[in-house]
């Protein structure tokens, strides 16, 4: 058997949040610093092995890793079936984020890290063409990642699961062809998606929505950053929610 590749999770929040998830085999702590006491803990708990190193090992991983690092098996991905159940569970709470073809790391670790302070019941990302969960973008989401379920799923397909489940697809749209989502009822089950920069929602995947929301722009620029459009536009989602349940 090919023995799994190992990642470096790089920078005390992250570091700390996969500890505390506890969802990955962590083969070693690499330190070329102090320890937080709270990380500390962890690692005496969970026995992990301590090997200090000089910072140009962990310069070689990534910027803002602060004299820290775990060695970890890659992400753990979660199913369509347990975000169903999630979703289930969540009954008109539910709520799903669904990212196009995102590329850049930023962008799709911001997203995670709003998602999970929503509370999102899981995330869908296409399993070709576009980002996954590396390890910058566990440093960009701060280990938001390690609490959620994140699936690589053909897109489309799994729309249409959760439109069978009775869960809404709205697609974010900066065009014309989208309603205001300030005056658009969000508080029924619902998937928001998200597309590509620069491309937008795919073909496919804009058609299989239910409708298309955008986000009214008042200044000259006539577009938003993806993370920063998703991130509104699960904050509005979640403010209907919790205003439809007093």
């Amino acid at each position: 058997m090919t023995p799994r590749t190992l990642e470096l999770i790089y920078g005390p929040h992250p570091v700390e949040e996969v500890l505390r998830a506890g969802r990955r085999r962590v083969h070693r702590l690499l330190v070329a610093g102090s320890i937080r006491p709270s990380i500390e803990e962890v690692v005496q708990q969970a026995s992990i092995p301590v090997e200090r190193v000089r910072r140009s090992v962990l310069d070689a991983a990534g910027d803002h890793h602060q004299g820290i690092g775990v060695e970890v098996e890659p992400y753990p991905y979660s199913d369509m079936d347990a975000i169903l159940e999630a979703a289930a569970s969540a009954g008109r709470r539910a709520l799903i984020l669904i990212l196009d073809s995102l590329q850049d790391p930023q962008n799709l670790g911001t997203l995670i890290r709003t998602a999970e302070a929503v509370g999102v019941q899981g995330i869908l990302i296409p399993k070709r063409g576009a980002a996954g969960v590396t390890p910058a973008v566990v440093s960009a989401s701060s280990g938001a990642c390690e609490h959620l379920r994140i699936a690589r799923v053909n897109l489309a397909r799994a729309m249409g699961e959760l439109k069978k489940a009775n869960i809404w697809i709205a697609g974010l749209e900066s065009g014309p062809d989208g309603k205001d989502i300030y005056t658009t009822e969000l508080n029924s089950p619902l998937g928001i998606v998200v597309g590509a920069e620069g491309q937008g929602l795919r073909r496919l995947v804009r058609e299989t929505c239910d409708y298309l929301i955008r986000i009214p722009m008042k200044g000259s620029v006539g577009s938003l950053n993806a993370a920063v459009a998703g991130s509104i536009a699960l904050y509005e989602a979640g403010r209907h929610v919790n205003r439809a349940e007093g």
